[in-house]
């Protein structure tokens, strides 16, 4: 029986974090036996918030790459490949947006959203052409290898239906094409910012990374957020906004010690700087055998730029295929 198709993927704006791991590429490594996964470095998509910051985008490409591969993501069973080494994607990208009203990509909640969070008004004219379309790209990425499934957070929600729509409507003018994809959503909470904000972020600097050694990781749990509210031990603590206990509870293996530690934290029988030590260990515990797998891949000469040539050129082939049934279907040549 034929596999249906799964594509998701990392823009290349740095390496991954804890963050990445337990809210999709833990998923990723179970879902690439099920399923035909294609791997997208979403290069072209660093362009709507990074655009002057391109330099980096090769460095970070070979690091996720690393990040993959360390994490278990497995080449021979899946595709790795980078968005701009595969023009079909932006030529499908020219149908796609004939299909979308100006006023349906300014409804769309993520744009709004991002636009807010980079100070600009989606409703007004200071937006690029490209962060306005910025769903119709996406849209052909997910299209041009027929995706049936894409894991993503909840946050990326209407994407998906923007693609669900945009695949209806080519479908509706021109013929059966295209898949309506649906989204596996992820089921771990999103992990807030070692500073106990919102989100772990790599550009806010509140982040573990995969890549970071033992010692790093030690001086950046000492240096995490503390509860203003518990200035002695005896003061008991809030453990459910605190993110050293958060994460306690995510990754200590020994789920009787993490629900005892976190006890205790709350009747002010431990403090704060016990709390992260043990957090500390444990986290470099857990990432010790993905730190040692990447040791040894970026070790391998030539490694990642021989995976992702040989992805390249199939995600071609696919797109090769794809765009010349679109042509068909829309010129009939």
């Amino acid at each position: 029986m034929k596999k249906k198709v799964l594509l998701t993927g990392d823009r290349p704006t740095g390496p991954l974090h804890l963050g990445h791991l337990v809210g999709s590429l833990e998923n990723r490594v179970k879902l690439q036996d099920q399923y035909q996964s294609f791997f997208i470095i979403a290069d072209y998509q660093v362009l709507y918030d990074h655009l002057y910051e391109t330099k980096t985008v090769l460095k970070n490409t070979y690091e996720i790459v690393l990040d993959w591969l360390a994490v278990g993501l497995d080449p021979s069973k899946s595709v790795f490949f980078q968005q701009s080494a595969v023009p079909y994607i932006g030529e499908l990208t020219q149908y796609f947006s004939y299909l979308v009203t100006i006023a349906r990509l300014r409804r769309n909640p993520t744009i709004k959203e991002e636009a807010k969070s980079l100070g600009v008004d989606s409703q007004k004219d200071r937006i690029t052409y490209g962060f306005l379309g910025f769903p119709v790209s996406q849209a052909a990425d997910i299209l041009f290898v027929k995706a049936e499934v894409v894991p993503v957070g909840e946050d990326q929600l209407p994407h998906i239906e923007q693609t669900r729509e945009i695949a209806r409507t080519f479908n509706r003018l021109f013929g059966k094409t295209f898949p309506l994809p649906k989204a596996i959503i992820s089921q771990t909470p999103r992990l807030i910012g070692l500073d106990g904000s919102q989100k772990m972020s790599k550009s806010k600097g509140n982040a573990i990374l995969l890549s970071d050694p033992p010692e790093v990781i030690y001086q950046k749990v000492l240096n995490a957020y503390t509860d203003p509210k518990k200035i002695h031990i005896s003061d008991p603590g809030h453990p459910e906004t605190c993110p050293v206990c958060i994460y306690r509870q995510i990754f200590d293996p020994n789920p009787e010690s993490a629900r005892r530690a976190i006890e205790e934290d709350r009747l002010g029988k431990r403090g704060c700087l016990q709390n992260k030590k043990e957090l500390a260990e444990i986290l470099i515990e857990y990432l010790r055998p993905i730190r040692e797998r990447r040791t040894r891949f970026a070790k391998e000469k030539g490694l990642v730029e021989k995976i992702l040539a040989e992805g390249n050129k199939k995600a071609c082939e696919v797109g090769s295929q794809t765009l010349k049934e679109v042509r068909k279907k829309v010129f009939g040549y």
